[in-house]
């Protein structure tokens, strides 16, 4: 399960996507979720599947490899779901089940809410999975420039994004080892009720903290070593310049947008 994260993770392919500046591709991602947010019905969401399946084949990301990133996620789409059916009331009854009262407009925000979640997870990670740490770092603080006049860090807020964006699955594999490790010495992490099996995950939550403290010692390590003192005065190897592809991106997600408007007008 803990493999299946696939945010943070990055997969040096050759493709459309990947050779798209990272701002481009991080400006299109808020343009996504807040498309995703503007449909209204579920017709629209025909629309962001459309694009959705667009965007994985031109990056070449596998199919099996995106989707595989909603295994993490399914506890929490269903915990939410159950959330939604039976504590959101309405006008109009669909089932009761004992003392539960299931309406129909419970039914329907459960759906939006189960499609807006696994639309964003996948629009994530596609943007994560083509874009490397230090292009991620660049487009991050090239985007917050503006921000500088009013005192806001912007180099050292994108780098902290990135590390921690980064860093992901390297927590998990971490925790991975840690819990199989644990297993192999006769802990019983999946046993017992709810309390005993949150008192079995201490010991894999204090080497876990250890690690963690011990990789960022490391990382303050190595970056003092090469002289890192922050973001002014500090060039680039390659320097980013919106190109012909870029702009082909962004007519493409603006044709998106309006079709978003156009269906929640419509429908």
């Amino acid at each position: 399960m803990l493999k299946d994260i696939t945010i943070g993770q990055y997969l040096p392919l050759d493709s459309f996507v990947h050779k798209l500046d990272p701002r481009t591709k991080i400006i299109i991602t808020i343009f996504f979720i807040v498309s995703i947010f503007i449909i209204s019905s579920f017709y629209g969401y025909i629309l962001v599947a459309i694009y959705l399946c667009l965007c994985i084949v031109f990056s070449k990301v596998p199919f099996k490899f995106i989707f595989r990133g909603l295994k993490p996620i399914l506890y929490l789409i269903v915990f939410t779901s159950i959330l939604n059916l039976f504590f959101t009331s309405g006008e109009n009854i669909a089932y009761k089940l004992g003392p539960f009262t299931i309406y129909e407009e419970g039914i329907i925000r459960t759906g939006f809410l189960i499609l807006r979640l696994i639309s964003m997870i996948i629009g994530t990670s596609l943007m994560t999975l083509t874009t490397s740490p230090i292009e991620l770092t660049d487009g991050i603080e090239s985007l917050m420039k503006p921000f500088k006049r009013l005192g806001v860090p912007a180099h050292e807020i994108a780098m902290m994004l990135t590390i921690a964006l980064r860093f992901i699955p390297t927590l998990m594999d971490e925790t991975d080892k840690i819990m199989k490790a644990q297993m192999s010495r006769g802990a019983e992490l999946d046993s017992g009720n709810i309390i005993k099996k949150a008192k079995n995950l201490i010991p894999i939550l204090i080497p876990l903290f250890v690690s963690s403290i011990r990789r960022a010692d490391e990382l303050a390590m190595a970056m003092e070593s090469r002289c890192y003192r922050g973001g002014e005065g500090r060039t680039r190897v390659k320097k980013l310049e919106y190109v012909s592809i870029d702009f082909l991106a962004f007519g493409i997600t603006i044709i998106y947008l309006v079709l978003c408007f156009g269906s929640r007008i419509v429908l």
